[in-house]
C-alpha cells in the first residue's frame, strides 16, 4: 500500500513520548492503491468511527474513491484515512517530504519530523499546537548534534 504517516504515530517515530490512539496516514489515491486498502482494511471491519451503531456503510473500492478522508475504528484499532492534509495536501504532494522507515518489521513513509511540525501548525488543533513545542524541541537537538559531528 502507498502511504505516508502522519500524526501522532509520526511523532513517535520521531522521538516524541506523547500518546496516541490511532494511526493517521495520507494514502495514494490511485485506482491500484484504493484496492490494496480495501483487500487489507475490509477484513478488520472498519466503521465510520463516532457513526450510530447500525448505519449502513460499505467499505469499498466505490467508497473510497468518492470520499477523501474517512475516520474509522477497525478491530485493528483507530485509523483515519486521509486523501489530503491541511497544510501538506496529497499523497504524491508529500511524498518529497517523507522518508522511508522500519515499524514492526515493515518499511513504510514516514513525514520529516520538519514536515510533521507544517502540518500540525497548519492543523491548528489545540492538541497540534500543544505538540509542535516537543516536536520542535527533537528537531533542535537533531540540528545540534548534526552541527557537533560535522565540527561546527
Amino acid at each position: 500500500m502507498d502511504f505516508i504517516l502522519v500524526g501522532g504515530l509520526a511523532g513517535n517515530v520521531h522521538g516524541a513520548a506523547r500518546t496516541t490512539y490511532d494511526i493517521d496516514v495520507v494514502y495514494s489515491r490511485s485506482q491500484a492503491n484504493l484496492e490494496r486498502l480495501v483487500v487489507a482494511l475490509a477484513p478488520h471491519r472498519p466503521y465510520l468511527r463516532g457513526a450510530p451503531p447500525g448505519l449502513p456503510f460499505a467499505f469499498d473500492v466505490d467508497t473510497l474513491r468518492r470520499g477523501l478522508n474517512f475516520t474509522l475504528t477497525t478491530a485493528l484499532g483507530d485509523i483515519d484515512l486521509l486523501g489530503e492534509v491541511t497544510g501538506g495536501g496529497a499523497y504524491e504532494a508529500l511524498v518529497p517530504s517523507s522518508e522511508m522507515i522500519e515499524l514492526w518489521g515493515a518499511s513504510c513513509r514516514c513525514v520529516t519530523l520538519q514536515t510533521l511540525i507544517q502540518l500540525k501548525r497548519a492543523a491548528g488543533r489545540p492538541k497540534d499546537l500543544e505538540a509542535i513545542a516537543e516536536l520542535e524541541a527533537l528537531h533542535a537537538e537533531r540540528e545540534a548534534a548534526g552541527s557537533a559531528r560535522s565540527g561546527e
